[in-house]
């Protein structure tokens, strides 16, 4: 019997966490954080299965909404192998002890709040530590190119196949044999949309049993990347012109790389002003070094520039920020600035100390280049609140608000029946990753477009493939 019991990314967008049974062998896809309204609190619920009987983790991407508990999947006991490609085994170390870092700041923030109100006791030690992701690295890792099999337990094979979503990620292919027929499920992961500025394009697959598919944006359209891209520019130009600063919350992973991109290009171009640029996140700048690294990953158009000995990523007026006194410092630049910052959600970082300093003003830019989940502090600005609180203080959000969908490193809806459409002998589809509402809209084209009943997964309840 075989059945795929989905503990995250259940008709919600974060905490990708799936399990596969095949007889006795137990397969993991994706271990990650909940993220958005009560993700904390959820991040801290055990597990629904038992970490120690899980024999295979296999990780699609180093996003933490897919990687973000595997410390803790460590911590509660697993001791089995780990399977991921080069990329993603080295961003994830990155990504996992700067979220180390992070649990460690908002514990002692919590811990010296509850101290003062008498009720220390009440607090919650970190989700894991440094030392737990060390760990994790220590295990058995298993890493993959795209499209080679690696052979599990009672002939079951995994492979992987560029996703096209950030640098290293991967949809996951795990073929078996039942009652002597050869059958084989797929996992999405997230897929990027065919037109990515860094990285090579997504592969597609022509045959699968049962596909489990993301559906962030399974209810949109983006626009075209050339629109977003001259979208990108006119607001940043025109901004810069009347003295303002251009904020850009933006993940670590590709996001702040593609930005890098094309800021670098337009100075090259001569079509950004005179200005000052902060890359305010010392986890983007070693991710940013990953990408350097891995240039085989990098898109033709990318590539030439290291081997001219050139950094695609950097440029002269670029300043990375790496410690707390100069993100500091960068308040007494009144104008034309271009500040990058995590977290891509405003739900923590450095952008949130910027947003306090300038969302209050008229002259300055918001862009925002990346999905915001559903109770994020990026969410609540997007949908148009008046004022929001960040630390404490209500902030009035006065400045412009860009949102530019055509950067999205995940696929729309039609890039998304697109790289359905070539699959065979497809008898169950299964929607994850996604917003209910915007499921049950991509469930309803799927069935016009391509003629297949699709699944909603709900949390912890098995499903018979």
């Amino acid at each position: 019997m075989v059945t795929v019991t989905s503990y995250g990314a259940a008709q919600t967008v974060t905490g990708s966490c799936h399990l596969v049974k095949i007889g006795s062998v137990r397969i993991l896809v994706d271990c990650g954080m909940f993220q958005g309204d009560g993700g904390s609190e959820r991040n801290y619920e055990p597990f629904g299965f038992d970490p120690a009987k899980i024999h295979y983790l296999v990780l699609t991407h180093a996003h933490l909404d897919h990687v973000g508990r595997v410390a803790k999947l460590v911590k509660d006991g697993f001791r089995g192998e780990i399977i991921a490609t080069d990329a993603t085994r080295d961003i994830a170390k990155i990504m996992l002890l700067d979220s180390a870092s992070i649990l460690l700041e908002d514990y002692k923030s919590i811990r010296k709040k509850a101290r003062r109100r008498g009720d220390e006791a009440s607090v919650k030690e970190p989700l894991y530590t440094k030392d737990d992701v060390k760990e994790v690295f220590n295990k058995k890792w298993h890493t993959l190119e795209y499209f080679q099999e690696h052979k599990l337990k009672q002939h079951i094979k995994v492979s992987l196949g560029n996703a096209g979503h950030i640098m290293g990620s991967a949809f996951v292919m795990i073929d078996y044999q039942e009652e002597n027929k050869a059958k084989r499920i797929v996992f999405s992961g997230d897929l990027g949309s065919p037109d990515r500025l860094i990285i090579n394009s997504h592969d597609k697959i022509d045959e699968a049993d049962t596909l489990f598919i993301e559906s962030t944006y399974g209810d949109r359209r983006h626009k075209s990347l050339d629109e977003s891209i001259e979208e990108f520019k006119e607001a940043l130009v025109s901004t810069l012109k009347h003295n303002g600063n251009v904020l850009i919350p933006s993940f670590a992973l590709e996001r702040t790389q593609e930005i890098l991109w094309l800021l670098h290009e337009m100075h090259d171009n001569g079509e950004l002003p005179k200005c000052q640029v902060f890359l305010d996140s010392p986890l983007a700048i070693k991710a940013t070094k990953l990408y350097n690294q891995y240039t085989a990953h990098l898109s033709d158009e990318v590539q030439y520039r290291p081997g001219r000995g050139r950094d695609p990523f950097s440029f002269s007026w670029l300043e990375p920020i790496t410690s707390r006194e100069q993100s500091i410092a960068i308040n007494q630049v009144k104008k034309k600035a271009i500040i990058i910052a995590g977290s891509g959600m405003c739900n923590g970082g450095r952008i949130v100390h910027h947003l306090k300093h300038r969302l209050w003003n008229p002259k300055n830019l918001i862009v925002f280049v990346g999905f915001q989940v559903e109770g994020t502090l990026g969410r609540s600005i997007i949908d148009g609140a008046g004022s929001v609180k960040i630390y404490g203080e209500d902030i009035i959000a006065k400045a412009k608000v860009h949102t530019i969908n055509g950067f999205s490193a995940h696929a729309d809806q039609r890039e998304l029946i697109e790289w359905m459409r070539p699959i065979k002998n497809l008898k169950k589809l299964c929607l994850v990753h996604g917003e209910t509402e915007k499921m049950q809209t991509f469930a309803r084209v799927i069935k016009d477009e391509l003629g297949h009943e699709a699944h909603l997964m709900e949390f912890g309840i098995p499903l018979s493939v």
